[in-house]
Order: C-alpha cells, then sequence, then structure tokens
C-alpha cells in the first residue's frame, strides 16, 4: 500500500519578508511612505481636530484662536441641543424631520429599486434597453435641474389646507424620484454578476419566482443594499436645496435648514461655537449609520456559489 508523504513546510527567507514579490523595500522608501501617510493623516485628521476645538471654545471670535482653547465649555452643545436658531422648533423636531425625510426616502427608494433593477436584470419585455438609458440620462441630469418642474407639479396638489409641496411628504416625493436612478443603476450592475443558475436551481426545487427573489437573490444583494441605503441616507440626511426652496413651515425644517439659519450677513455675525457644533451634531449621527453598515460593505458573497 503505498503511503503518502505530507508536505514539507519550507522556512520564509528573510529577503521574502518585505513584499509579496520577495524584495524588501529600502530603508528610505519606507521612511518616505511614512512621511506620506503621516501627511495625508494629517491633512484628514486636522480640520476635523479644528472643528472640534472650535466648537468648545468659549469665545466669540469668527477665526480659531488655538487647537485647545482655554476655558473649553460645551455651552455650545448644550445651546444647540435646546433652540438651535431664532426660530420656535426645537432640536428634537428638526431631527425628527431630518429622520423622518432621509429614512423615508431610503426605504422607497430601496423598495422600487430593487424590484426595479431584478426586472431589468432577470426579465426581458420590450423597450428594456430603452428605459435603461432613460434611466442612465436621469441620472446624468444634475441635480438641480429638477427644482423648477417639481416645485410647479408639487403645488398643484392641494387638499383642503394642505400642500404637497410645502410638506415633508412632499419634499420626500423629489428625492425620492431623485435617488431612484442612482439606485436602479447600482443595484443593477449587482445583480447582473449574481449567477443565474441559483435562481434555476430553486425553481427546479418548486420556489415562484418571487420566492427566489425574496429567499435567493435578496440575501445575496445585502452588501449593494447596505452601500445603496447608506449614500440614499447621507443624501436624505444632508439635503439643503428642495427643503429650502419648497417648505416654509419652521415645523417642517430639518437640520441642514437649521445650520444654514445660523450663517450671518458677515462672518463676525456668525455664532462658530454654535455653528461648529451643530454641524459635529449633524454629522454623528451618519457616522453610526456608516459604522453599523461597515461589516455588509463587502463583496464576493456569490464567489464559489456555483461549481463549474
Amino acid at each position: 500500500m503505498a503511503t503518502v508523504t505530507p508536505p514539507t513546510l519550507q522556512p520564509i527567507s528573510r529577503h521574502s519578508r518585505g513584499t509579496s514579490s520577495g524584495r524588501p523595500l529600502k530603508l528610505r522608501t519606507q521612511i518616505l511612505l511614512q512621511i506620506v501617510c503621516l501627511f495625508l493623516t494629517f491633512t484628514v485628521l486636522y480640520p476635523i481636530i479644528w472643528v472640534v476645538a472650535r466648537s468648545i471654545d468659549p469665545s466669540s471670535l469668527n477665526r480659531p484662536t488655538s487647537l485647545i482653547p482655554e476655558g473649553a465649555t460645551l455651552d455650545a452643545y448644550r445651546a444647540v441641543l435646546t433652540q438651535p436658531t431664532t426660530n420656535p422648533v426645537s432640536f428634537a423636531r428638526l431631527a425628527l424631520n431630518t429622520i423622518l425625510l432621509a429614512g423615508g426616502v431610503t426605504i422607497f427608494a430601496l423598495a422600487i429599486g430593487v424590484s426595479a433593477a431584478y426586472a431589468f436584470s432577470r426579465l426581458s419585455f420590450r423597450g428594456r434597453e430603452q428605459l435603461m438609458l432613460a434611466v442612465l440620462g436621469v441620472l446624468m441630469l444634475p441635480a438641480v435641474a429638477g427644482i423648477a418642474p417639481l416645485f410647479v407639479l408639487l403645488n398643484r396638489v392641494v387638499i383642503g389646507g394642505f400642500n404637497l409641496r410645502n410638506s415633508l411628504f412632499g419634499v420626500g416625493l423629489a428625492m425620492t424620484s431623485g435617488a431612484l436612478p442612482f439606485a436602479i443603476w447600482n443595484l443593477k450592475g449587482y445583480l447582473d454578476t449574481i449567477p443565474k443558475e441559483l435562481e434555476e436551481a430553486a425553481t427546479i426545487d418548486g420556489a415562484t419566482r418571487n420566492q427566489t427573489f425574496l429567499r435567493i437573490v435578496l440575501p445575496l444583494c445585502t452588501p449593494v443594499l447596505a452601500v445603496t441605503a447608506f449614500l440614499v441616507f447621507l443624501g436624505g440626511w444632508t439635503e439643503f436645496y428642495l427643503s429650502w426652496q419648497f417648505l416654509t413651515d419652521p415645523n417642517n425644517f430639518t437640520l441642514s435648514m437649521a445650520l444654514y439659519g445660523m450663517v450671518g450677513q458677515y462672518a463676525a455675525q456668525t455664532p462658530w461655537s454654535r455653528f461648529t457644533a451643530m454641524a459635529l451634531v449633524i454629522a454623528l449621527p451618519v457616522a453610526i449609520v456608516y459604522l453599523s453598515l461597515q461589516k455588509y460593505i463587502v463583496g464576493g458573497l456569490t464567489v464559489g456559489s456555483v461549481k463549474g
């Protein structure tokens, strides 16, 4: 009976520890790369540190005193969390409006976008190519190009005392129309990479098309759904120009509108401590959403799913 000799492990040569090609980096090259990395880190972190320092600086100057201000205080954060602007709208109301707007746009854009993307990726119907070109054409248009027609269209919908244009729901509809082309195009590109053999195997096992879509395709789309959801939510959370043009009732204002309302006519009239504190408070939820979805922003989940 023949015996199988296990492979022997070869020792790693000291010449193959530097790079994947086996050639170590020279000392001056390593130093140069470290300097470049430190410079990039400084250019990224310095503005953030400056904004944080400015938010806790008690002085009213329109220029920074130092990165570590004397007499640092959190009064600016207390002020913006209580009453950000002179309008009689609390921070809680502004945050709720922004969450409803960004969350609603994200849910509707994903629900409609993934359904349309699946139809474009898997179904054959008349006008399929022309519709995809139309989606691409709308995606290439600048966002501000749709303000005027959307304003006129939504302003015509008046039911009793309710004006669709002057409401969060109307702004959400306008934002959804702008987010859908991106969601459809982005999701469709990922769906094309999912092997059709997976769906065919599920069909042979007796699954309907809806079951195949919900139980096979959607779980494999988790990475692109997370990326699309994050980008759409980010756009809704920081959206300003539609809200500023459409909304007139302060009770419907968003956080971005409140932040813009802090800007004075001149630089000296802007409360920079409160302004930077408000900017950091607005940026914090986006960072939390990104960190919560970070583990899903990966690719290649379908690699190896089909043999042969």
